[in-house]
């Protein structure tokens, strides 16, 4: 509880203090009690009302609350007149306390920035602020400390803390060489570390951008409660007044029965419930969710989750881990591990991954000479007095030779030496782990249809989409393709989220309804154009993400239903004069406590 909250409750238990106190007394002594009681508890109230009457802020809740008691006072009810003050204010302390708790959920990643970066200069540790720190700076991470920026491991071993990162509950193990994210706490060991990026660029720095922009969208429902308020709060307000005014004027009826009546309509009529407990709702969603390593940026995107019936998939990096690993080798005349050492030879300065992964594989066989880079075919180069040529099928047509067709869904490159056709080296980009059990879960969530757009060949796309069960795909795309097919599948009218990584995905996760960036190891532009970005880099994020928002969108739901049902039955009974002002302190007050306390459920939905 904070030091404000603290003191809204030592107020509260004066007032009831007092309130207690006056039940026991007559006269002036009761009335005098009573009114120490109500100024304890509404002065605050009171101030705020006549402020907002300045600000044009007439009709909110605390205007109705003041006049509410005040009439009470005039009347005579001197112990209504206090508990309706007195249980507003709680009301107001526990939506208070609700509504920290569920802003501390998203806030708590706040912390992951830390105080400051030392850097390892001539062999001293010089302490400066992780804005000040270079790409290439010696950094030195003692136990407990948090990782400045990202970096790569230069030495010592131990356990990174990468909960507030990733989500992942399990300690991760780091050894040299190994890449790091900033944000993450060392919990063992000491790690000398290489800065890879500025602090600016860093993932904590862009994690921390996330979430103080997440909040700024608000839900359709949100807006429809905000709108809502501002018809109905007038609207209930004039119904009170012609309560008050026309059975006396026009039938003749009592003045003080009719005001009391008018005034317990205007306490019960109070929007509290829907006005707080609908954005916590999703407030709680976003909270929630960012537990589990999503950042949902807006309560209007946990809306959409909740209706998402179409999920659209980039394949390199999305569906598949984007590195290549050799599946076969296939020589023509000489040993599997000559073909690939010449390739490796041949490639071992090419940034292709298919290069990577052949020169991962074997070591290279000795230098390479008169290297030359053919776009859109492959490489040449002399090895070992002979004439290399490596790449695809259209390279072989170019040299004369007709090769063998590759096994299905492989990526294939082709051999020869001195222009004999030496054999062929075949790739696979490896399948995510758990991504067949990932649709599997959407469809069980009640997505209906899973679709993979990609600029890989057909065969490759379709191997991974009959491995994990995807409806349809569309294969051999440029950038400006997979817009056109995505604004194809818009056209089904159905909720359509796009997941993609790299920076050709970022102009069609800006037109989805949902953009859902894989930020593990997404990048800058794919993570700034997605409305929910995946931390941990997993699959499976995307139906909890669902999940969370189809909770989070029935809870507020239900918040609506209640509310408006509790309090279209109680103003009805307080027109006809048979609710008290205990009534409507209930349909008020407790309307709302229990709203609440429904809405904080949604800070759960993640446990």
């Amino acid at each position: 509880m904070t030091r404000k909250q603290k003191k809204e409750l030592l107020r509260i238990l004066i007032a009831l203090a007092l309130f207690v106190l006056g039940l026991f007394l007559d006269g002036w002594w009761a009335l005098s009690v009573m009114a120490a009681a109500w100024l304890a508890a509404g002065s605050e109230v009171a101030v705020t009302a006549i402020s907002g009457i300045f600000r044009c802020q007439l009709l909110d809740e605390n205007f109705l609350m003041t006049i509410a008691s005040i009439g009470a006072f005039a009347l005579g009810d001197y112990k209504e007149g206090v508990a309706v003050m007195i249980f507003f204010r709680v009301g107001e302390l526990f939506e208070d306390y609700a509504v920290s708790r569920s802003r501390k959920s998203i806030s708590s990643l706040m912390d992951l920035r830390p105080d400051t970066a030392v850097v390892l200069e001539n062999g001293e540790e010089v302490e400066k602020e992780p804005e000040e720190v270079v790409i290439g700076d010696r950094l030195l991470v003692k136990p407990g400390e948090r990782i400045p920026v990202d970096g790569r491991v230069l030495e010592g071993t131990g356990f990174l803390d990468t909960s507030k990162i990733t989500g992942e509950a399990e300690p991760r193990e780091v050894v040299p060489d190994m890449e790091i994210l900033s944000g993450c706490v060392n919990l063992s060991g000491v790690l000398t570390i290489e800065a890879e990026s500025a602090y600016e660029h860093s993932t904590v720095a862009r994690i921390l951008e996330l979430v103080e922009s997440a909040s700024d969208k608000k839900a359709r429902t949100e807006r429809f409660i905000t709108r809502f308020a501002r018809i109905y709060t007038p609207a209930v307000v004039l119904a009170a007044v012609l309560l008050a005014l026309v059975p006396p004027l026009v039938f003749q009826q009592p003045f003080g029965e009719w005001i009391r009546r008018a005034l317990t309509f205007l306490v019960i009529s109070c929007p509290c419930a829907l006005v707080i407990s609908v954005p916590l709702s999703f407030f709680g969603g976003m909270g929630a969710a960012s537990k589990r390593g999503i950042v949902v940026k807006g309560g209007i995107v946990l809306e959409q989750l909740a209706r998402l019936d179409q999920v659209v998939f980039d394949k390199t990096g999305t569906l598949t881990t984007g590195e290549f690993t050799v599946s076969g080798v296939f020589p023509n005349g000489m040993g599997e591990e000559a073909l690939l050492r010449l390739v490796a030879a041949a490639e071992q300065y090419s940034a292709h991954p298919a290069a990577k992964a052949i020169c991962r594989q074997t070591d290279a066989a000795g230098e390479a000479e008169e290297i030359e880079e053919i776009p859109g075919y492959g490489v040449s180069a002399v090895v070992g007095g002979k004439r290399i040529h490596a790449g695809n099928r259209r390279l072989m047509e170019r040299e004369g030779i007709d090769p063998e067709l590759p096994s299905e869904g492989a990526t294939c490159i082709y051999v020869t030496v001195d222009g004999n056709y030496a054999g062929r080296i075949e790739l696979a980009d490896t399948i995510k782990e758990n991504a067949a059990e990932t649709m599997s879960e959407l469809r069980q969530a009640g997505v209906r249809r899973l679709v993979m757009l990609t600029g890989d060949i057909e065969s490759s796309a379709k191997r991974v989409a009959r491995a994990i069960g995807l409806d349809e795909w569309r294969a051999g795309l440029l950038p400006q393709d997979k817009v056109t097919e995505l604004e194809e599948l818009l056209c089904t009218g159905m909720v359509t989220a796009f997941v993609g990584d790299g920076v050709n995905d970022a102009p069609v996760l800006t037109m989805a309804d949902i953009g859902i960036a894989m930020g593990g190891v997404g990048s800058d532009a794919a993570v700034e154009a997605a409305d929910v970005v995946i931390l941990h880099d997993k699959l499976s994020g995307i139906p909890e993400a669902k999940r969370i928002g189809k909770k989070s969108m029935r809870i507020a739901k239900e918040n609506i239903i209640f509310a408006l049902g509790v309090k279209a039955v109680v103003l009805v009974l307080g027109a006809l004069g048979y609710a008290s002002m205990w009534l409507a302190v209930f349909a008020d007050v407790g309307v709302s406590v229990i709203a609440i306390l429904n809405a904080m459920r949604t800070m759960y939905l993640a446990k």
